[in-house]
């Protein structure tokens, strides 16, 4: 089963998180971290299951770790316009402005979702970003751990962040 929320709370979601949803709830089954068979899952083994949906609805998907694989997103520009920083992302759908990290084991234990965070809010021209996390990793509630996090961090108002979504997807 997969679960989600949207940040902020007050907002609905919208079009492209909807089918981001659905396409991960038809390979619900091929990724579940509840199921004996696919817990152990991969993050790039996910996303490589999710690949074929993602890229029907306009994301670039990264396909491997070499320099050609990789989905680069702009973070600064140098001399004559050149990129002078940016960060990889697994799926970028440029025209939309959203970036989806898919997350395994380390998502919550090394704090992963917070990096992912961090470098979605300073890339250019990112307005949505979705972050996929196991709902259970070595018996830690993953989801719930960023999702309480996310309500923290939104309810506190003492940070102000330039996305306009965040989608959290259990899985």
């Amino acid at each position: 089963m997969i679960r989600w929320t949207y940040f902020p709370k007050n907002r609905r979601l919208d079009a492209l998180s909807e089918q981001i949803v659905k396409n991960f709830e038809l390979v619900s089954k091929e990724i579940s971290s509840n199921s004996d068979e696919t817990r152990d899952l991969k993050s790039n083994e996910v996303l490589e299951i999710l690949r074929p949906r993602m890229e029907e609805i306009g994301f670039d998907v990264e396909s491997d770790k070499s320099t050609i694989g990789r989905v680069n997103v702009p973070v600064l520009f140098g001399e004559n316009g050149r990129v002078e920083k940016s960060f990889d992302a697994d799926c970028y759908h440029a025209t939309m402005r959203y970036v989806i990290e898919v997350e395994a084991g380390r998502a919550v234990a090394n704090y992963q979702f917070l990096k992912d965070l961090f470098q979605c809010c300073v890339m250019v021209e990112v307005d949505f970003l979705a972050i996929a996390v196991k709902l259970r990793y070595r018996d830690k509630k993953d989801y719930e751990t960023v999702c309480t996090f996310m309500d923290t961090l939104f309810a506190s108002g003492r940070l102000s962040l330039p996305l306009k979504g965040i989608l959290v997807i259990g899985y």
